[in-house]
């Protein structure tokens, strides 16, 4: 199991994400809301990198436009949310700083 960090502004996007996620369960209770889902995805997205990042659900691969903030020359990956939906989640990351630490970088909508 890896312990999940988070950077500042993947911290601030994870909470304004439950907290619309909550305002939106607030006010329907039956069927889970298009916030609720979004929410629902990017959980279990840090639960799945937590126990495995390589999980085939995740489609986990390199990503080069963003520079690991630990070291310039460790690599950062990009883990699916979302898939197949127009402006898809992403979960941007990278091992460290310690062993078996994810440091969350971004989570953001595909372009």
């Amino acid at each position: 199991m890896f312990e999940i960090l988070f950077l500042q502004g993947a911290s601030d996007e994870y909470d304004r994400l439950r907290t619309l996620a909550m305002k939106a369960k607030a006010k329907t209770k039956s069927k889970t809301g298009r916030q609720q889902g979004l929410f629902q995805q990017i959980a279990k997205t840090l639960t799945l990198l937590a126990s495995n990042p390589k999980h085939p659900g995740l489609n986990t691969h390199e990503y080069s436009n963003l520079v690991n903030p630990f070291d310039k020359k460790a690599k950062v990956f990009e883990a699916y949310a979302q898939n197949a939906t127009p402006g898809a989640y992403r979960v941007f990351w990278c091992y460290g700083p310690q062993k078996k630490q994810i440091t969350i970088i971004a989570i953001t909508p595909h372009p």
